[in-house]
């Protein structure tokens, strides 16, 4: 790939690529690196050491944050979009979806439990990701992966989207997708959670790992006004001012 794009010709690369080779190979070229995931890779976290500041980016502070704890200067924070989608105005049921891989990390049975807890019915979506990793599911409904379109519309139907992260989030697209549908979100108040979820207008965060106060905060979510968490999602997760955020970006990359 890097061949090609060396004998094309380019003005600048956007890459979103986790590995270490993805630094090594384009050093020489005109890159904009975005990190979607913390720096848990320590050939990762050395090869990007080496990349000038302005040419690296984190989709929240937090993430920002870690990645600079971990000895890689950030230059730039460009948070991720959400395109709008037309909503179908369907009947909002006593769902408590999760939603998302099926991975430890992602802390499945916690939002089952605390939906339970807030007397939704738990609604989980998502495919396997770990093959050493089982969650247990009693009690909730289960359905395969959906297409983002299909979950977005599943979100206007939900009284509430858990995120119960065990991990430091580094964005949460499930959170901001949820949000864009009218769907209040109810999280663990860690990673950048905060900075996606806007507290008592589109959702309330949790003690992490307390699932008592997941609870709390899923119940409490049920109370929120459906149209301003959708404002709140447009006017801080819309899809235009991102593509704006990284056209400024590139350009900086690429001299412009």
């Amino acid at each position: 790939m890097f061949l090609e794009l060396r004998r094309q010709g380019h003005d600048v690369v956007s890459q979103h690529a986790f590995d270490a080779e993805a630094f090594e190979l384009s050093a020489d070229l005109p890159v904009l690196h975005t990190f979607h995931l913390p720096p848990l890779i320590p050939a990762v976290v050395d090869a990007a050491r080496l990349v000038e500041p302005h040419r690296l980016a984190a989709v929240s502070q937090s993430s920002r944050d870690d990645w600079e704890r971990a000895g890689v200067q950030v230059g730039q924070i460009l948070p991720n979009g959400v395109p709008e989608q037309t909503l179908d105005h369907d009947e909002v049921q006593a769902l408590g979806l999760i939603a998302g891989r099926l991975s430890p990390e992602k802390g499945v049975e916690d939002g089952v439990a605390a939906a339970i807890g807030a007397g939704l019915q738990p609604l989980v979506v998502g495919a396997p990701y770990d093959p050493g990793y089982t969650p247990d599911l009693r009690g909730a409904d289960r359905v395969g992966p959906l297409d983002r379109s299909e979950l977005r519309r599943l979100m206007g139907r939900c009284a509430v989207t858990l995120v119960p992260a065990r991990w430091e989030e580094p964005f949460g697209l499930v959170a901001a997708e949820a949000q864009m549908a009218g769907c209040p979100v109810a999280g663990y108040r860690r990673g950048a959670l905060p900075e996606v979820v806007e507290e008592g207008v589109s959702g309330f965060l949790a003690a992490p790992d307390s699932i008592e106060d997941l609870s709390r905060a899923a119940r409490a979510c049920r109370a929120l006004d459906r149209r301003a968490v959708r404002r709140s999602a447009q006017r801080r997760l819309a899809l235009a001012p991102c593509v704006s955020r990284y056209e400024r970006a590139l350009a900086e990359v690429a001299g412009r």
